[in-house]
Parts: C-alpha cells; sequence; structure tokens
C-alpha cells in the first residue's frame, strides 16, 4: 500500500514513501514559505505517489502524554484529513529527529536544518517504525513444507 510519512513542523513538513515492497524513504520535504503552498506540494505529492493512507508523526511528551505539540498535530491531522479523504495514522516520533541528526553527526555531515532533510528523514524513520510496527501485527501466512 503506498504510503505518505509525513513529520509535521511549523515551518517545515518533512515526507517520506512507502510502497508495499515496505522501505520507506525520504522526500524532499514540503518547506515553502506559506502553508498553503506546503500543503500544495503535499496534495501533489498524493497524486504522483497514488499515496492510499498517511502515517504523521506524533509528539507524545516524554511521559506519553499529549502535550500543546500533540494538539498541534491533532489540527494538522484533522486538516489533511479533511482536504484528501484518506486515513492518517499517528504514531509515536519522541525523539527521531534528534536519531537523524545524531545519525548525521556520526557521518560527520552538518544537518541543514532549513533544507528539510532532517524533517524527511526522520519522516522516514517515523514510517520505517509504523511498516514495521504493522508486519508484527499482521500474521503471516507461510507455505507448509514435508
Amino acid at each position: 500500500m503506498n504510503t505518505l510519512g509525513i513529520d509535521w513542523g511549523e515551518k517545515r513538513i518533512g515526507l517520506a514513501y512507502a510502497d508495499e515492497v515496505g522501505i520507506a524513504v525520504p522526500l524532499p520535504a514540503a518547506v515553502a514559505a506559506s502553508k498553503k503552498e506546503r500543503l500544495r506540494q503535499i496534495e501533489q505529492t498524493i497524486a504522483d505517489r497514488r499515496i492510499q493512507r498517511i502515517v504523521c508523526g506524533y509528539p507524545l511528551n516524554m511521559d506519553g502524554s499529549v502535550g500543546f505539540k500533540a494538539k498541534e498535530v491533532d489540527v494538522f491531522i484533522g486538516e489533511i484529513e479533511k482536504r484528501f479523504n484518506l486515513p492518517v495514522h499517528r504514531i509515536d516520533e519522541r525523539l527521531s529527529s534528534h536519531s537523524v541528526e545524531q545519525g548525521l553527526k556520526g557521518q560527520k555531515k552538518k544537518p541543514d536544518r532549513r533544507s528539510g532533510e532532517i524533517d524527511s528523514r526522520a519522516a522516514a524513520l517515523i514510517l520505517q517504525d509504523f511498516i514495521e510496527e504493522q508486519n508484527l501485527n499482521t500474521p503471516q501466512d507461510f507455505p507448509e513444507t514435508f
């Protein structure tokens, strides 16, 4: 199933894609100056990639409670559900951007926040977590061998 991963931010929206193979890959982030243009980029990505569902990172507090940022994401999710009429799944994203930044430092790459690269890599981590969670919860049918 073609799935769009989203790491929401007020200025940048990280995007990632996965199909039935189940490997999440970062896409160019939606970094336009206006919210309207960022949503237009998401809309174009949904059309181009024939997206059937969306996975959105949900920034819970470290204690697992829903805080201010998660409530902002709830508003964003409401907007995209209404606009795109696709199912949206929330997945815990605590420390996803931090993990990406640490990984880039390990590669001796200087993270560039403005490009959206970190956000899209975080979206790929979020999406991959969702895919792996789905695979763990889906019974596998294996052919019988004798």
